[in-house]
């Protein structure tokens, strides 16, 4: 079987065009994989064998006859549950939607089909990404230690990426789905510019905070990823007309020339002392590489946290109205409860919620006059064990639930509220093994740079790819 412990999305595509080995040969080596390890790891809802093989038969024969679609030709991948794929089960991790058959493709999937990816299946995730997973679903263990979290909504993407069952996927990031899954599990995610990626065939939680985006192993294949899937695309609202990204244009970037903000009332949010110091390390790390290190404060950080609490609850509840008067007891408890509290949320109140909004994203852009990025830890704590599976960061809770969601997004929610780029590279390791995440945030519309400086931080951290040794081993 194919050795795909260090490999990445640039590494195989360079290995089919030399002739070393295959897309066919590739995508039966990640479903041997998956046959072999899913069980324990549960990161697939679907798996579509049978498709993938076509798939990469097709790649294989296109680019044996000369026919190169490009950097992700026959690169096999995995997508979130909550993405339409024509033919194929959809069930968002959700009882409500187990049977649904996708009738067409999410604008997303149908952009990596064009550009000859192979789809290896549907991955799980928290019930309808809304922080809880549901008992006929189950959780997605992280494969760094499989007593601990994988975080959440994307936990099946961020398991099966880190786990080797394929070279990328995709999730989505209301709070910081895509990046808290990322840092628990010790992958890169990135949360691209609101506008910057269509949702269009995508379940949404929050429509004015949703994002799409990649979990890859390294910066450049996020990238590689990211140019494939963004475009502008009329059949979603909120996408910008003038929505374009190159992967090429992180070269341009000169990362020494970079300023770089630490808001360090963010590290107020009960960031746990290893993680920290961790983090800081990181820091100094981007000063070695010649950035500009300085102080800064996000002004209104409460307010906005709080913002982000109604949007999502108000049009989350909005959403799922139908579902909620005719098959409540489907869902899970947990979900149930969020929903029927969020539509008891007054207009005012959201109203108010999106006037504080605007607020903050004009106060984010005098910040950036300054400064060209925030540098922050993407969660404040590493993967804790597993107890009620309610670490998801993209929901609100009551009571004492409410408290560990304030505490959850506090770090990685804002900037879905300013619809900033975030991204989270691993940054180092706590003493139990567990990997942590460190957050480049920048300017709406300059992920390249965001991408960039972090491309240049994973180059100097000296780590090198390895698959988690508990993923094989139980």
């Amino acid at each position: 079987m194919l050795d795909v412990s260090r490999l990445t999305i640039c590494e195989a595509g360079a290995a089919f065009r030399s002739g070393r080995f295959t897309p066919l040969e590739l995508t039966r080596a990640y479903l041997e994989r998956i046959e072999r390890f899913d069980a324990g790891l549960n990161s697939f809802i679907t798996v579509t064998a049978e498709a993938a093989i076509d798939a990469a038969g097709r790649a294989t024969d296109e680019l044996a006859a000369g026919v190169d679609r490009g950097p992700l030709h026959g690169i096999p991948l995995g997508y979130k549950d909550l993405f339409a794929t024509a033919g194929v089960r959809t069930t968002a991790g959700a009882r409500i939607l187990a049977d649904r058959v996708a009738t067409h493709d999410a604008t997303v999937v149908r952009r990596l089909a064009d550009a000859g990816a192979v789809m290896l299946g549907k991955l799980n995730m928290l019930e309808f990404a809304y922080g809880v997973v549901h008992p006929d679903f189950g959780a997605a263990h992280n494969p760094w230690n499989l007593e601990h979290s994988s975080g959440g909504s994307s936990s099946g993407s961020a398991v099966a990426t880190a786990a080797g069952l394929c070279l990328a996927t995709l999730g989505t990031d209301t709070g910081g789905s895509i990046r808290q899954p990322a840092a628990w599990c010790g992958i890169v995610g990135h949360k691209p510019t609101y506008g910057l990626v269509s949702r269009a065939g995508v379940d949404p939680l929050s429509w004015t905070l949703d994002h799409v985006g990649p979990m890859t192993r390294t910066v450049d294949d996020a990238a590689v990823l990211l140019e494939a899937i963004a475009g502008y695309d009329p059949e979603d609202p909120g996408s910008a007309p003038t929505a374009s990204f190159r992967a090429a244009d992180l070269d341009a970037v000169d990362p020494g020339r970079l300023r770089v903000g630490v808001p360090r009332n963010l590290f107020e949010h009960g960031v746990d002392r290893e993680v920290q110091a961790i983090v800081e390390g990181a820091i100094q790390r981007l000063a070695s590489l010649g950035m500009t290190v300085e102080p800064v404060q996000l002004p209104g950080l409460r307010e906005i946290i709080a913002a982000e609490m109604v949007i999502i609850s108000a049009e989350a509840s909005a959403f799922h109205l139908p579902w909620v008067r005719s098959r409540a007891q489907d869902y899970a408890e947990l979900t149930r409860d969020r929903l029927e509290a969020g539509m008891a949320i007054p207009a005012v109140h959201y109203l108010e919620a999106q006037r504080v909004r605007r607020t903050q994203i004009a106060a984010a852009a005098r910040l950036h006059e300054q400064v060209d990025l925030l540098v922050l830890p993407t969660t404040a704590i590493a993967a804790p064990k597993m107890g009620g599976e309610t670490d998801d960061p993209d929901g609100p809770p009551e009571g004492e639930q409410a408290d560990r969601l304030r505490g959850a997004i506090g770090l990685t929610g804002p900037f879905n509220v300013m619809g900033a780029p975030a991204v989270s590279v691993p940054c180092g390791w706590t003493a139990n093994r567990l990997p942590v995440g460190l957050q480049l945030t920048g300017r709406p519309f300059e992920d390249h740079i965001v991408l960039a400086a972090a491309r240049a931080f994973e180059a100097a951290s000296g780590e090198s790819l390895v698959l988690p040794e508990s993923a094989p081993a139980r």
